[in-house]
């Protein structure tokens, strides 16, 4: 073992730590032994002339390469992505495929320019949510109790539940379509997926829970990109009708309309992402990142609305045919686009199904407990959140009951709820938007002089296209 020393041949060190004078011999291990001190009967570390062990010399660590500012902002990205995406994701439940199979085939491309306007009130809609649970750590329903007290949040509440019971039924029913073209009967189909959702949410972290919500996602939209390609669809007609509005006078065309936008920004959605950051436990320093994650939320959710729309405009309204559900959709693509096609939108809508039922049922979970000041959060446990996850098992357990009465009218079912979640979206919006304005409460988080008017035009849209949902709704029917 070679080492310089100051009496050798004048170099500098090999180490940081000072060196005996003279060059002593190596001991066991490669350990310098001091004159007049000997190694330990079977140890490796040396001992002085007085018996007392000699201390081991300091490891010097290397320190790591600095890595690039590109990549530590990347990681921290990807710490925060999660909420945008599951909430993006699952508002392409089974009543919004439905919704878009049935533009699809009765309009064509007419309507595609309404997903990118969705795309962008949606973006907007979500990122104050998502602000929201950043800056104060808390859900929307428990902001509600504390700013405007029992009787709004009750209120909010009351009518949240209501809708959400509508929209977990209309998933149950959505499996139930999707794995009938696999010869499953519904009733089971309802049974098993119950029993999976509540307890892989009720014993999963939360890392594990958005991994699953993340990965049916891009199961979903891997399923519908492909079903749309393999349709044969007229690209630059497409592309065309995305930029350029085609204009009716015609009450089905505005009710298809609101009811496009209606399904893309939901009540339950608005709430849900608030809470999902806040259980996440961001903060204000991850607001750049959550916006990054809010976009492509936005984003892939309405990719997915563009490929379905296609996807039946490119085949059942280029044939003249009519469907009634997703199911139809998936039915009528076999002999036009392929078995490949068919399979594909069936798979796409139980995965969609799926995360709608464990998102929507959460929702309910999160109001009623950020309501009543109780624990929230999938990172408790059963013991831990005893009535958060009752209130889960409970939601989920009730609508899968339902679904399985004989002779259920589903359509009138989803139909209601849509009606429902129109009426409630308003009061959702004008309670995120005056927290949104509140600087008391955010600081400097709260929305300034352009997100705020934006956040409020984006508002008035909505009431306005949800009144007429609503009004066309109760004259019209289904």
């Amino acid at each position: 073992m070679s080492r310089l020393g100051p009496g050798g041949d004048g170099g500098p060190r090999a180490a940081p730590v000072p060196l005996p004078s003279t060059t002593p011999a190596d001991g066991p291990a490669g350990l310098p032994i001091a004159p007049g001190a000997a190694a330990a009967p079977g140890s490796s570390r040396p001992s002085t002339a007085t018996g007392g062990p000699r201390p081991r010399r300091p490891r010097v660590i290397t320190p790591l390469p600095r890595l690039p500012l590109w990549r530590v902002r990347m990681v921290a990205v990807l710490g925060v992505l999660g909420p945008g995406l599951v909430s993006g994701f699952a508002d392409n439940d089974a009543g919004g495929i439905t919704t878009y199979s049935l533009v699809g085939t009765q309009f064509g491309y007419g309507l595609l320019w309404v997903i990118l306007v969705s795309q962008v009130a949606l973006f907007f809609t979500q990122e104050v949510g998502a602000r929201l649970g950043l800056a104060t750590g808390k859900g929307l329903m428990g902001l509600i109790r504390e700013r405007w007290g029992v009787r709004w949040v009750a209120f909010a509440v009351v009518l949240m539940l209501v809708a959400n019971l509508g929209s977990t039924v209309a998933e149950f029913a959505g499996i139930g379509s999707a794995l009938s073209l696999f010869g499953i009967p519904p009733q089971i189909s309802a049974s098993v997926a119950a029993v999976v959702v509540v307890v892989f949410i009720a014993a999963g972290s939360y890392g594990r829970v958005q991994y699953l919500f993340v990965g049916i996602g891009i199961l979903v939209s891997v399923g519908y990109a492909i079903s749309a390609i393999l349709a044969g669809p007229d690209w630059g007609r497409a592309a065309a009708s995305l930029v350029t509005p085609q204009l009716t006078s015609s009450p089905a065309y505005w009710l298809a309309v609101v009811g496009t936008v209606g399904t893309t920004i939901t009540p339950w959605g608005q709430s849900f992402i608030q809470s999902y950051v806040a259980d996440k436990g961001l903060r204000e320093e991850d607001l750049a990142a959550s916006r990054v994650d809010v976009f492509f939320g936005a984003l892939l959710t309405n990719l997915i609305a563009a490929f379905i729309v296609v996807a039946c405009a490119a085949t059942l309204w280029t044939n003249g045919q009519t469907i009634t559900t997703a199911a139809d959709a998936a039915r009528a693509l076999e002999p036009l686009a392929g078995p490949a096609a068919a399979v594909l939108f069936g798979i796409g809508l139980v995965g969609a199904s799926l995360l709608g039922l464990g998102v929507v049922p959460l929702t309910s979970a999160y109001a009623t407990s950020e309501a009543f000041g109780w624990e929230t959060g999938v990172d408790w446990n059963w013991r831990e959140a005893p009535a958060f996850y009752s209130l889960l098992a409970f939601f989920i357990g009730f609508a899968a009951i339902f679904v399985m009465i004989p002779g259920l009218p589903l359509i009138q079912v989803m139909f209601t709820a849509q009606v429902i979640n129109a009426l409630l979206l308003p009061f959702i919006l004008v309670f995120v938007m005056l927290l949104a304005g509140d600087r008391k409460l955010l600081g400097s988080m709260a929305s300034g002089r352009i997100l705020l008017p934006i956040g409020w035009l984006a508002t008035g849209l909505l009431i306005l296209l949800s009144v007429i949902l609503a009004v066309t709704s109760v004259l019209g029917g289904p």
